[in-house]
């Protein structure tokens, strides 16, 4: 479907880490398929960029994680999102649509949303899980929620926020078979050797708190368990790749680590196991069926803070686990993040998946009930958003 109007059509997008960049790419090129004309612009990652939005900033000056961290950058945050209001009030949009980064763009989409602008948010936060109360604030800020996991559409309708789940745009471009010894060759890894994937996060403040405790997780198997292993370790940019090398070069790993920089989805083929950061990449790692192991730590002062939210009262937190229903993969946080106990879970759930079972069908399951075509849902269901707005004739 093709749309048409008498001017172009103007959405601004606000994406803040690595990933809502992805998806925002893949919205963008679904929506200018539609409406050819369209003009994009907001708060860009590379992808987006490339996908012909208009960056006002760059997606990185918002990829902060936490509390405690977030403060240290709070009064640039609070200036980028006051100009960007003020800039986009000034040049009002058709539509605006948050791409998650909930805590920057539900304020933003809020003043939009009062001058009776389209509002969207792609990704639901977690309101489902802790403080509830957030979703009063979402209904009067958001006139649509495009929902990535198919259980969060019903706790929205009972609280009257209009939401659609659209599937996840990684589900559909994630193949249902992965060619492990191709993605071997590619990154020059022998194809009998037993491959960990390190990924420590796609945030600064992630590398930050998990590079050490992985890279010890690689020695700790290596000395005390006599695994052989060959380490490749993925990372999202140069600066973070300096970064895991200046946490680690005092670590006895022989022989070092490979470090690949963005080209996390080869190195997820290419392994048998896998320990990461919670998010993104864990489901990425499910949907290749690669055996896990998830982990997640940030400031005490955070992780105290969001204690006394709720957060703590989640039976799991990796996105694999949520899915499922319960624990299918192994997941640590905080001072459960050491080596040992690391090292222990990977040797154990590379076990199970090898004896494969219900373990690799509930993974195909997953990755079934995800692939929905999301870019194309998403847009269909901004361009029905607009129209019963009657700022799009379709």
């Amino acid at each position: 479907m093709e749309v048409r109007r008498q001017s172009p059509l103007r959405v601004a997008l606000v994406a803040g880490e690595r990933s809502g960049d992805t998806l925002g790419a893949g919205l963008i090129e679904a929506l200018r398929r539609r409406v050819p004309e369209a003009k994009f612009f907001g708060i860009a990652g590379d992808a987006m960029v490339r996908a012909g939005c208009e960056p006002w900033y760059h997606a990185e000056e918002l990829s902060v994680m936490g509390l405690a961290e977030v403060l240290r950058h709070l009064p640039r945050l609070l200036r980028i999102r006051r100009s960007l209001v003020r800039r986009l009030l000034a040049e009002p949009p058709d539509l605006f649509i948050g791409v998650d980064s909930p805590d920057f763009n539900l304020p933003v989409a809020g003043a939009l949303h009062d001058q009776g602008i389209a509002t969207v948010q792609y990704v639901s936060p977690q309101v489902w899980a802790w403080r509830q109360s957030r979703v009063h604030g979402i209904r009067k800020a958001i006139d649509l929620v495009l929902c990535v996991l198919p259980f969060e559409t019903e706790f929205y309708a009972s609280h009257g926020v209009p939401a659609v789940f659209v599937g996840h745009p990684l589900a559909d471009q994630v193949p249902l078979q992965v060619d492990r010894q191709a993605a071997r060759a590619a990154l020059g890894l022998a194809a009998g050797a037993r491959v960990l994937a390190l990924l420590p996060g796609s945030r600064r403040s992630e590398v930050a708190q998990l590079a050490r405790p992985f890279a010890e997780t690689v020695h700790w198997l290596r000395r005390e368990r006599g695994a052989e292993l060959e380490c490749v370790v993925a990372l999202a940019s140069e600066g973070l790749r300096e970064l895991f090398v200046a946490l680690t070069r005092d670590l006895p790993l022989v022989p070092a680590p490979t470090l690949v920089v963005g080209q996390t989805r080869r190195v997820l083929a290419a392994a048998d196991l896998v320990l990461t950061a919670s998010g993104t990449a864990s489901l990425e790692a499910a949907l290749m069926r690669r055996p896990m192991v998830v982990a997640y730590r940030v400031s005490w002062l955070t992780y105290w803070v969001w204690r006394r939210m709720g957060v703590a009262r989640l039976e799991h937190f990796a996105l694999p686990n949520l899915l499922a229903g319960r624990g299918l993969v192994p997941e640590f946080a905080q001072g459960q993040v050491t080596a040992p106990q690391l090292g222990e879970a990977l040797l154990r759930i590379g076990g199970e998946a090898e004896r494969g079972g219900d373990w690799h069908r509930e993974l195909a399951a997953i990755h079934t009930r995800l692939r929905c075509r999301a870019d194309e849902q998403a847009a269909e269901a901004v361009l029905d958003l607009l129209a019963r707005r009657r700022r799009v004739a379709i």
